[in-house]
């Protein structure tokens, strides 16, 4: 099985991705890295899941619809777990252009 995670250097999806690699499972993880928490402690995360050969990991963010269906394309994963989200309802009130998608009707 291969498994997409979003959000994969999150805590949740760091957790989770270290457990399937556990068992074997191919993860391919994408998280943009944005740095609302410590971007090093997320690194730190992905430096730990980078050690088995059954990760790969991608700088995406996705709203980058182009990226995203590249990642789909190469490794055709047969389940998505979405963990990717934008901490703090705070920030989404002071900036609610960061969650429009930058390229056509956001579809």
């Amino acid at each position: 099985m291969r498994i997409l995670i979003t959000g994969a250097a999150g805590f949740i999806g760091f957790h989770l991705s270290k457990k399937l690699l556990e068992e074997s499972y191919q993860i391919i993880g994408i998280d943009n890295l944005n740095d609302y928490y410590d971007p090093n402690l997320k690194r730190s995360r992905l430096e730990i899941l980078e050690k088995h050969e059954n990760f790969k990991f991608h700088k995406v963010d996705l709203k980058d619809k182009d990226s995203v269906n590249k990642i789909f394309k190469t490794y055709q994963p047969t389940h998505v777990i979405n963990l990717a989200a934008q901490a703090g309802v705070r920030y989404s009130i002071e900036n609610p252009h960061a969650y429009e998608c930058s390229q056509g009707d956001g579809s």
